[in-house]
């Protein structure tokens, strides 16, 4: 959330002080103007016919392991196939783990890529920047988070966010390095607008969406004409850097916050409560079913994380003794949440015509080690994961790409999250040979050069 605040302040006629208003609102979610985004288009970066399209990136934060459900080596000897067995799918030659039974349901709505890699370092919050930017921290270059590119080059449809993450930003993963989830070197402007709240709870509201109590309908509407009483005590302010932010995103700020059409798609009570339970009554869940309507609402890109921390908390980070939680804890714990809200989320899409125009992309940072450890978990391994895309052009019922027999490294089509970040931009309509305006106003490319999407896909 950008905050704009200034050493100095102004009050109003009605009490409420300029900074009040300015830290009601979250000016960096609005997004890029018209004139902006024609620019972008007249120079080629978006192309046209593809402005329907959004996506879903849910991010598995934590790592799954690849062999113990989308991977499985049953021939392998039993420290690498570990304790599950594989099941059909509606697909005939695809097999998935038994402890995911919805997802193989549906698999001839998704896709899966199984020889995924990179060459970073096994600690989380590097494999989180290099999935959801395409790049590693190098150099002091923060790379903006793919939705983070999209709200740059295609703005918002409505007057919701362009870029939305789901129930909050992650935090840190042990290695001191940015997570990936912010506008980057774009600017404060492209941060997503973060929830910051737990839809399934019973008293679920935006924060951040609609101004505080204090302010009534009334007061909010004066906001409208406070920059005409700002006057010597806010010079500081203007003076900084954010500041410039606000003449372009003020209007559109406030726009949202009194928008019936945003207050409508953050209202879970609208939907009726067979649809919630479907998705399942718990916080990935319920942030699956809004993922749902703001794309129905025009959002263009929405970020699910699946869990906030890999710390005090049980995750997808499998290392089997304490605070971790075992292999057979992601069986018990883990796995019926997320594919009971994965496989209601496709359904959900498929059933109301949106599977087409929505990409729903399921990543992780890194795999899991091909070996369990003595304490009965895995531990982090980059050097080879599955990750699985549904809708938004691309073809269910396949399987790009192949590991080792151990699903230690990959033996066909290799991919990197370059490739990753490529897949999504094509699917979305962007120009993968197209720049942005790069530190120091150099021009950066959307994705390195001689990475492309994964053409099987589609």
């Amino acid at each position: 959330m950008l905050t704009l605040t200034g050493r100095g302040q102004t009050t109003t006629c009605d009490g409420v002080t300029r900074r009040d208003f300015l830290q009601a609102g979250t000016l960096g979610a609005i997004g890029l103007s018209l004139p902006q985004y024609l620019a972008a288009q007249a120079a080629g970066a978006v192309k046209p016919g593809h402005d329907d399209r959004s996506c879903i990136m849910i991010f598995n934060l934590g790592a799954p392991s690849h062999i113990d459900l989308f991977d499985m080596k049953p021939e392998a000897p039993a420290e690498v196939r570990g304790p599950f067995k594989p099941i059909a799918t509606n697909v005939e030659g695809i097999q998935l783990s038994e402890i995911l039974p919805g997802h193989a349901r549906i698999a001839d709505k998704f896709s899966l890529v199984r020889s995924a890699h990179h060459g970073g370092a096994a600690v989380h919050d590097s494999g989180w920047q290099m999935l959801q930017t395409g790049r590693q921290f190098t150099g002091g270059v923060n790379t903006p988070h793919a939705g983070a590119v999209v709200s740059y080059l295609r703005g918002r449809k409505t007057d919701l966010p362009p870029f939305v993450v789901l129930p909050e930003t992650m935090g840190r993963g042990g290695g001191n390095l940015p997570n990936g989830q912010s506008g980057g070197f774009l600017g404060k402007a492209y941060d997503p607008f973060a929830l910051n709240a737990d839809p399934s709870q019973p008293s679920f509201q935006v924060p951040d969406l609609l101004p505080p109590q204090e302010i009534s309908t009334v007061r909010l509407e004066r906001r409208r004409k406070m920059r005409e009483v700002v006057d010597e005590a806010v010079k500081s302010f203007e003076a900084t850097e954010n500041a410039q932010l606000l003449d372009d995103n003020f209007s559109a700020a406030f726009r949202m916050m009194t928008s019936a059409q945003a207050r409508e798609a953050f209202d879970l009570s609208k939907e009726p409560q067979k649809v919630r339970d479907r998705y399942g009554m718990n916080r990935f869940g319920q942030c699956c079913l809004l993922a749902r309507r703001l794309v129905e609402n025009g959002v263009r890109f929405v970020t699910i994380n699946t869990f906030l921390t890999v710390f005090n908390e049980v995750t997808w980070d499998i290392h089997g003794s304490k605070p971790f939680t075992s292999i057979a804890g992601m069986k018990d714990i883990v796995c019926p949440m997320y594919d009971q809200a994965y496989t209601a989320l496709i359904e959900d899409l498929s059933e109301r015509g949106l599977i087409d125009s929505t990409m729903v992309c399921n990543l992780a940072e890194f795999g899991r080690t091909p070996r369990v450890n003595p304490a009965g978990g895995r531990d982090h391994w980059p050097q080879c994961f599955t990750v699985y895309f549904a809708g938004g052009g691309v073809k269910g019922g396949q399987v790009v790409g192949a590991s080792d027999p151990v699903g230690g490294v990959p033996a066909e089509r290799p991919v990197v999250p370059a490739d990753i970040i490529a897949t999504i931009f094509h699917s979305l309509g962007l120009d993968l040979e197209s720049t942005l305006p790069g530190p120091a106003g150099r021009p950066f490319p959307l994705v390195d050069f001689g990475h492309h999407e994964i053409h099987e896909l589609f």
